[in-house]
């Protein structure tokens, strides 16, 4: 197999209620679709969700977008093919940028899997027909509207809620939320927002108490040291999300017991290759996983979704229906949650199909390597 044609959207959606995590708020998204199209006419998509700032990680919508031109499109327009893994070498030299290369990845599986007329959660090796969703909550102007926003998601159907924390941002609102919804599955995320210092392990010592399902990120990507003597100290488990970007991260972290959950981002990982390979790793290990999002469009939404159909991924995962953060999504039909839980898609590829109309009236600008041009 070959590609003839590949074109890159940079789309931006407005968010249906803002979203504020211990670096910033954001009001909408702006993401890269890729649309990769072989000689016969027939497209996959995938889609670059990297952050436009660079406070998750050090990646953007910018240098993605540079990257995919510069680096990723020739290497894939003179690559030939058999299956997506062997798509996937041909940026074998390309160092980092895991989320420009998972729009990729994710382009190539489905274009692959609507070839073979099957769908990417089975090709996947996914078990599940049907998916547990999460959903994850913001932080709030008070803890009252943290509250609204709880309830408004529990009266959804959704099972599990997870809190953005920062500093001055933790205990009190945990608190307050556990109260009101005392057998709720809870758990927060800090994003390595937190110094490795006694008052941030006084912090986390106390929502031990909480009943959390995991605390994750609570220190910086790089600091897996901090993570394992935390870990040590209580017994809620420790997620890992920014630490492990490949599966020599994930070796790491298991060497240090540096936590006993995993957040696989099919977009931090690199695509959708690479995040199975994580998934197998930790199955081995006994350590449970779950789906992580960065409130991708429905493109990218699909492949969590096909993703978390795999047998390791015991806990819910950020796949909530598209309606939960956008007022009309890319892709129809939308992902839609049912009492929390969201149905795996039957029909080739992703399931979906991709509107592009609406995908044409929110670019920003793009590019076809069909006319070499950008707008």
């Amino acid at each position: 197999m070959r590609l003839d044609r590949l074109r890159i959207f940079e789309v931006r959606l407005h968010l249906a209620h803002s979203f504020q995590t211990s670096s910033h708020r954001k009001s909408g998204l702006t993401h890269l679709l890729v649309a990769a199209t072989d000689a016969d006419g027939r497209t996959g998509w995938g889609e670059i969700a990297s952050p436009a700032d660079p406070f998750y990680c050090s990646e953007t919508t910018f240098t993605a977008f540079d990257i995919a031109i510069d680096h990723l499109v020739p290497r894939a327009l003179d690559t030939d093919w058999d299956t997506p893994a062997d798509f996937e070498q041909s940026w074998s030299k390309i160092r980092g940028h895991e989320f420009a290369k998972s729009g990729f990845s994710c382009a190539a599986w489905d274009l692959y899997t609507r070839i073979q007329g099957v769908p990417l959660a089975a090709a996947l090796g996914g078990t599940r027909s049907e998916v547990v969703a999460g959903v994850s909550l913001g932080i709030e102007p008070t803890i009252d509207d943290l509250l609204t926003q709880v309830q408004r998601q529990v009266d959804a159907g959704y099972r599990r809620v997870k809190l953005k924390i920062a500093p001055g941002w933790d205990v009190e609102p945990v608190a307050a939320v556990r109260r009101a919804y005392p057998g709720l599955d809870l758990h927060v995320d800090a994003n390595g927002a937190y110094p490795d210092d006694d008052a941030s392990s006084k912090v986390f010592i106390t929502l031990d108490e909480a009943g959390l399902t995991m605390i994750e990120q609570p220190y910086a990507p790089r600091d897996f040291l901090a993570h394992a003597q935390l870990q040590r100290r209580i017994d809620t488990p420790v997620c890992l999300d920014e630490s492990v970007v490949d599966v020599h991260d994930l070796h790491t972290m298991l060497a240090l017991g540096a936590g006993r959950v995993l957040n696989i981002k099919v977009s931090r990982m690199g695509g959708l290759s690479a995040a199975r390979a994580a998934h197998d790793v930790a199955v081995e290990a006994g350590i449970p996983v779950w789906c992580g999002g960065m409130h991708e469009f429905g493109v990218g939404r699909a492949a969590n979704v096909a993703i978390s159909s795999l047998p390791g991924f015991t806990l819910p995962s950020d796949v909530s229906g598209s309606d939960k953060y956008y007022a009309r999504d890319v892709i129809t039909p939308p992902v839609v949650a049912h009492g929390g839980v969201v149905i795996v898609p039957t029909d080739p590829g992703i399931g979906h199909d991709v509107d592009m109309h609406w995908v044409e009236h929110n670019t920003l600008r793009h590019y076809d390597s069909g006319d070499d041009t950008a707008a």
